[in-house]
């Protein structure tokens, strides 16, 4: 049996997922999105968007700033 989604990210991931969820988080559009937290640059986020976690809530424009949304995926891994 394969552990839970959950169970194999980090709390620090989990934290942002929770954080994005909660209408927190922009993505600067780009070949590779980058994750604002508050405003705050978040380290190493490429993966949360690589790993089908996040994506943009609309279509952007290189540079341009649009709210991150969890994908199905990022639902289920911050689900209780």
């Amino acid at each position: 049996m394969t552990a839970p989604v959950a169970a194999v990210l980090s709390r620090r991931t989990l934290s942002l997922l929770r954080a994005v969820r909660v209408g927190r988080g922009v993505l600067v559009c780009g070949r590779v999105p980058h994750l604002l937290v508050d405003g705050l640059n978040v380290c190493a986020q490429d993966t949360l968007a690589l790993a089908g976690l996040i994506a943009p809530a609309i279509p952007g424009q290189v540079g341009m700033r649009v709210l991150a949304v969890l994908t199905d995926a990022g639902k289920l891994a911050v689900s209780p």
